[in-house]
């Protein structure tokens, strides 16, 4: 699943079929309660926790105002170093200046840390295409590889799989092994797939990273990661290459540890993340090891266009996934439903903002709209308004059917009307009431089929909200 080929219009279609998908359904059942519980421990272990959100919100802002000036300033920095720098407008653009690197470089193989920017851009299969072999040195990413599969989650690009398909992956593809070896256990699994790297390490010609921040004041980039996969795959091979968005720059080292502070455990419910590297050009004369080569590929890809609009919010993400992990919809659906790179309400915004509303328009009303993604996001960025402006969006360019644009014109109609309102639906929950009165609920309705196939509706019981507002003369209730 590349940037070359979405499939978010197809998100209703995508969806029914995860939500058949009995072994995906017993992954995301599994997975989605970890992430919840390890950040809620990890957020309460800290009592500044809110304030760090709050001074990360703040620091992004600022980045987002002062863009270009931060941008040029790293770009001084990493050239200053003996470092390049390569400003790419769109995916083809920065697919043709790796691999400009890779030919020049004389590449073959190129080892990849995880990097989402890299799926965004579809660059290993355009690798694979010019003759170079890309592999993936993230567990994760390396079984979804191998099943050629796309990520279906940002920190987790593998949580789909379960343990037994790992195990007939990697005994489809490392032929050169003992079939009768026990592939049982995580331990085994791991061990496996790092003994199989290990000569990939070495063997690479190039290394290839993301990044989770590019630091304006030292010209260094960061990354994070649990395997130290990312640390080989810079370090080892003679050229580095950094691919990452304009959004990712901040002002300072302390900024950065700032926001480093809110990361891990807004991700993996951690206080830090095993390894944190941060790169700062080439190899010097007394380094022992490094890069003889680094390369910086800033790619925009419609990320400026969103600068200054009613979306720019959205830039402030961190890609911690953890709006995905307490989403209702992600957790019944997964990742590959949303058809493009980035799932979960963060997708739900960023999809549509850089593939276009037309492509993706399915994506903002895929949400409950609980507030649970703003609430936990590190940023504290409003995904549910992003949503509802995309929708306001979709509606002005008629994308909609047209059945449900009139549908939406006629509840307008009756909701700027409070009597008209209450007259229209008075019958509608009295009946469904007395319907509902035996059981509490209905598992079918007609015209309500896409919300009673996956769950129940409650029958309408007592009096509506607007009349107990009404009898409270307007206003709330003071707290007995």
């Amino acid at each position: 699943m590349s940037a070359d080929a979405p499939t978010s219009h197809r998100f209703p279609e995508n969806a029914r079929a995860a939500l058949a998908d009995e072994t995906l359904q017993r992954s995301l059942a599994s997975a989605k309660v970890g992430f919840r519980v390890r950040r809620s421990e990890a957020a309460a272990r800290l009592p500044e926790f809110e304030i760090l959100r709050d001074e990360a919100r703040d620091i992004k802002n600022h980045v987002l105002a002062h863009l270009d000036l931060y941008l040029e300033a790293f770009e001084t920095r990493v050239t200053e170093r003996g470092g390049h720098v390569h400003w790419a407008r769109d995916a083809a653009e920065a697919r043709g200046a790796v691999l400009a690197i890779c030919r020049a470089a004389g590449a073959r193989t190129v080892t990849k840390g995880k990097s989402m920017i890299s799926e965004e851009i579809g660059l290993n299969a355009f690798l694979e295409e010019n003759g170079i072999e890309p592999v993936e040195t993230d567990l994760g990413e390396y079984i979804i590889q191998l099943r050629h599969e796309a990520p279906s989650h940002i920190i987790a690009p593998a949580f789909h799989v379960p343990k037994a398909e790992v195990a007939a992956t990697f005994r489809k593809h490392h032929t050169a092994l003992d079939p009768a070896r026990l592939l049982e256990q995580p331990r085994q699994l791991l061990e496996e797939a790092r003994g199989v790297l290990r000569d990939r390490f070495l063997a690479a010609d190039v290394g290839i990273t993301g990044a989770n921040f590019l630091i304006a004041e030292t010209g260094a980039t960061v990354i994070v990661t649990n395997e130290g996969n990312g640390d080989l795959t810079q370090t080892l091979p003679r050229v580095h290459i950094v691919v990452a968005s304009l959004e990712k720059v901040v002002p300072t080292l302390e900024d950065a540890s700032t926001i480093l502070r809110v990361l891990a455990r807004s991700a993996t419910g951690q206080e830090f993340t095993s390894y944190t590297t941060f790169s700062t050009g080439p190899r010097r004369g007394e380094d022992l090891d490094g890069p003889h080569e680094f390369h910086v590929v800033l790619l925009d890809n419609g990320r400026s266009d969103l600068v200054g609009t009613e979306l720019q919010d959205v830039l402030r993400c961190i890609r911690c996934g953890a709006c995905m992990n307490h989403c209702p919809v992600f957790g019944v659906i997964g990742g590959h439903a949303y058809g493009w790179v980035y799932p979960g309400p963060i997708g739900a915004v960023l999809s549509p903002s850089l593939i276009g509303v037309e492509e993706a328009h399915h994506l903002p009303s895929a949400s409950t709209f609980c507030g649970r993604c703003e609430s936990v996001c590190p940023m504290r960025i409003p995904l549910p308004a992003l949503m509802r402006h995309l929708r306001e969006r979709e509606f002005e360019k008629k994308i909609p059917p047209a059945t449900q644009r009139w549908g939406l014109r006629i509840w307008a109609f009756l909701a700027k009307r409070p009597r008209l309102y209450r007259l229209a639906t008075a019958v509608p929950l009295r009946l469904l009431g007395r319907l509902g009165r035996r059981s509490g609920r209905f598992r079918s309705l007609p015209m309500a089929g896409g919300w009673t196939s996956q769950r129940d509706l409650p029958a309408p019981q007592g009096p509506s909200f607007q009349s107990l507002w009404d009898r409270a003369g307007g206003r709330r209730e003071k707290p007995v």
